[in-house]
Order: structure tokens, then sequence, then C-alpha cells
């Protein structure tokens, strides 16, 4: 072992410890320090044993185990663990040591803590780190941002250990200064949302509608993670359906009340404050939200009656619809979710490289897909593309699944299926290819109440009216607005 660790981690959860193994696997000799100590005995007693991992039992230990400039990585609780430990490790490293947070933090705790650090003569990455348990064992996808002086000196061990796509591209690169990574994190585990919200929903629909079993709808997941769709969520949900206890699928023996842990809450905040349409999103985490009332719906259910579902159709025709629905519904998502990344870049004045976010996200991580490829492409024909929607691949695409998505959604709500994220991405589309909305109504009605004026069509952008309605208000004026 070498006399001192290439790097020491923090936190021995699952997450850390198989980051850990992962580097020492890479050829890096890490050191291992947790608060609770008789976790770092467990650890180098157990999985670390006769490896080139090494056991602190003290901040000064650990900070004294490494190599300068110094690394320590924090695997710990997003919040104020993250900021205790950082307290904790100040007085003991020099300048130019780095701090690297790999948790699910909100991005302006990362913006803040660069700040800080970097004040201090110290500097801070913030990553996002994607691929849960077995991703961060054999190669997660890592969104690194932060102090700019930081990265080539992690980036060897970043790049070592992330995931690699088919040509050995690391599913890791720059993304940008201050909380640009964890930023792109969120927006991962916000599509994610999504994602899994619109595969739940072609779920529910092939079983309540179709009446197709466990096993049915296994097979159908399994056709389908061999084309368009193919991706991680796509190849687990037909290993679930697969899944039996005692001779039935576990799957419907699980409670319908769906946990979160706020990154899908974050991106829809972010994205209200940015001004940015995220519906598809917004739904998700809100379809969420309405599972956890469970007790409400139950009592509800014995009350409010609709619709009972009933199919007459060509059911192998309709399942092929539904992949349609699935598949334009998931262009939406990102569309969305990248026109989100777009706008905070402007804001924060990040230089975000779209392809490359693209291709961190093809391997390791939870939405990795053969789709992302194509969204690669795209921004690297056009790398001020606006909308993915635009692109000539994904409008070939949207405009080959319209008539199915249209079917799905409209069979859908006449039989009382719920498809809140397969009908808001319709919706938005719909919108989006709308060359005029019913916003010159809406426009009209804060005039009439509120004097906030109106732009006209046929007089220049820039120019601002207000009408007196009632003959009552005068001809004073609010404010003009922004649009």
């Amino acid at each position: 072992m070498k006399a001192l660790s290439d790097i020491g981690l923090v936190g021995l959860a699952v997450m850390g410890e198989n980051l850990i193994l992962n580097m020492e696997s890479k050829g890096y000799t890490v050191t291992a320090y947790n608060r609770s100590t008789e976790k770092v005995d467990k650890f180098i007693n157990g999985r670390a044993e006769g490896k080139n991992i090494r056991g602190a039992w003290s901040i000064e230990e650990l900070v004294q185990s490494l190599e300068k400039p110094r690394k320590v990585m924090l695997m710990v609780k997003a919040g104020a663990a993250v900021d205790a430990m950082i307290e904790q490790l100040i007085p003991h490293l020099e300048p130019g040591d780095i701090i690297i947070d790999g948790g699910n933090t909100h991005y302006p705790d990362t913006n803040r803590r660069t700040e800080y650090l970097e004040s201090k003569g110290l500097l801070f990455i913030g990553t996002g780190v994607s691929g849960g348990e077995e991703g961060a064992l054999t190669g997660p996808s890592i969104m690194p941002g932060g102090s700019k002086a930081a990265w080539e000196i992690v980036k060897p061990i970043f790049q070592g250990i992330s995931a690699k796509v088919e040509d050995g591209s690391p599913c890791c690169d720059w993304v940008g200064e201050a909380g640009a990574g964890h930023f792109v994190k969120m927006v991962h585990n916000g599509i994610e949302y999504g994602d899994m919200q619109l595969i739940c929903e072609a779920y529910q629909i092939m079983k309540e509608l179709l009446g197709m079993s466990a096993d049915e709808m296994h097979e159908v997941f399994a056709e389908w993670n061999e084309g368009e769709l193919d991706s991680y969520l796509i190849e687990i949900t037909r290993d679930i359906l697969a899944y039996k206890e005692d001779g039935q699928p576990l799957v419907e023996k699980i409670l319908d009340t769906a946990g979160q842990k706020g990154t899908g809450k974050w991106t829809g905040v972010s994205a209200l404050e940015l001004g940015i349409p995220l519906t598809l999103i917004g739904e998700a985490v809100f379809a969420r939200c309405l599972s956890a009332q469970k007790e409400e719906r139950v009592k509800a259910s014995g009350v409010i009656s609709g619709p009972s579902p009933k199919f007459t159709g060509d059911k192998k025709a309709f399942v092929e619809d539904i992949r349609q629905a699935l598949l334009a519904s998931k262009i939406v998502s990102y569309a969305q979710g990248y026109v989100l990344m777009r706008e905070a870049a402007k804001e924060n004045n990040w230089d975000l490289n779209y392809g490359g976010i693209a291709l961190m996200w093809r391997g390791g991580c939870i939405i990795r897909s053969t789709f992302l490829g194509k969204i690669k492409e795209a921004f690297d024909a056009n790398p001020a593309l606006e909308n993915l929607l635009i692109d000539p691949y994904f409008v070939d695409k949207v405009q080959s699944c319209q008539a199915g998505w249209r079917n799905v959604v409209a069979t859908a709500a006449v039989n009382g299926v719920p498809a809140p994220t397969l009908s808001s991405a319709l919706s938005y589309f719909d919108g989006y290819r709308s060359a005029r909305l019913p916003a010159n109504l809406l426009q009209a009605q804060r005039d009439f109440f509120g004097a906030h004026t109106y732009e006209r069509i046929d007089r220049p952008r820039g120019e601002f009216f207000h009408t007196n309605w009632t003959g009552r208000g005068g001809d004073t004026a609010s404010s003009t607005y922004n649009a």
C-alpha cells in the first residue's frame, strides 16, 4: 500500500463503500472515514480487507493520510451534515486542498460552498453521482462542477471510476462553475421522475384498460427494451413484472404509495423560478404526492364514480400506440429538461456542453438509454438548438408517434384511467407547436382588472397599451409586464 492515499472518503453507507471499492479497483489507494468509527472497523475488516484501503478513526488521521493536494470526498446526507463536515475539515487543510461533495445536494448550497471555500484558499467540487449502489461499485455517471482549478486534479480518478460508453468515452466530464454539476444532476433526477411515471402510466393502461397480466406486460417491456425505448428503467420494469413471490407477481403486492427525496420537487421549483414550462416532470412529482394520499383515495373511490374501463379494439395495435405515446412523451420530458438547463446556464453564466451532458447520461445513471445518443447528435449538429422538438430527428420521431399518442391519451381519458404525464406531454407539444395561444385573452383580462397593459399584433414588440375597458378606469396603467 502507498505511504499516502490518493483520496479520502467520508461516509460509509453503501454508496460510499462502493465508491471506495470502485476507486481501489482502478488502482487508487483510498482512506475511509466515518463519524461512527465502528463502521470504519467493520468496513476495513470486511469488504475492504486485503485491499489498498486504509481506515481513519479521526479527521486528523484522515487528512494526514492523504497526499497533497489533499482530496476529501463527502458521501454524507445533504444539508447540514455537509456543512458540519466541511467546518471540521477546514482547520486541517491547506490552500489548494479539495473538498468534494458527492451527495444529492441542492445546487444553491453548492454555489454558496464553492464561494466560501475559495475565500479560504481551498477548492470545492459539487458533483452529482448517479447509478445507485450498483453504479457506484461498477461505474456511475458523474457530473462535477465547482472550482474549475480542481477539475484537472480529480479528473483521472473521476473518469477512471465512471461508466464508459461503447467507444470507451467516460460518462463524466466537467459541467461548469459553482453549482452547475449539482444542477445537472437535479435535472437528471427530474427526468428520472418523469420517465418512471410515464412507464407506470403505460403499465396501468395495459393492466386496467387492456386487462393484461404481469407476464403479458413483461413480454411487452422485453420487446420494447430491444428497440427505441431500450433503457435501464424499461429493463428493470421488464424484470420487476416477471418477479414472483409464492407464484404471484410481487409488484401487485406492493402498496401504491410512492416516496420521494425532493430532487424532483427542486427541479419543478427551479423551473417555476426561471419561467420554464416543465409540465411533465411537475405532473410526475404531483402523481407521487397524490399516491401518498392513499386513505383519502380509498375513501373517495367509494363516493365518486367514473367510467368502468372497457376496451373493444385491437389490443396488439393499442399496445403499439402505448409504445408510441411513451416514446413521444419521453422526448418531451428531455426537451423540457434541456430548456431548463439552458435557461439556468444563462441565469448563472454557466457554459454547459449539452451534447456532453447527454454523453454523461449514456451509461451508469438511472436514465441511461440508447435514446441519449440521439440527443448528443442533435446538440453536436447544432450547439445552439433551442428545443429538441425542432431537431430534424426528433421532429420526425414525434410526428410518426402522434396518432398513437393522441389515441392513448384520448382513450385513457374516456375510460377514466389517469395518465397525467402522457397527457401533459401532449398538451405541451400542442402548445409549443401553436403559433397563436389564447394568452391574448389572458392579457386582456389582466389589463381589465389590473391595468397591466398589453402589446398589439399590429404594432412593434415593446410598445405597451392600456384600455379603459369599463369607461370608469381612467388612463393610468400599471407597470409593463415581462413575457
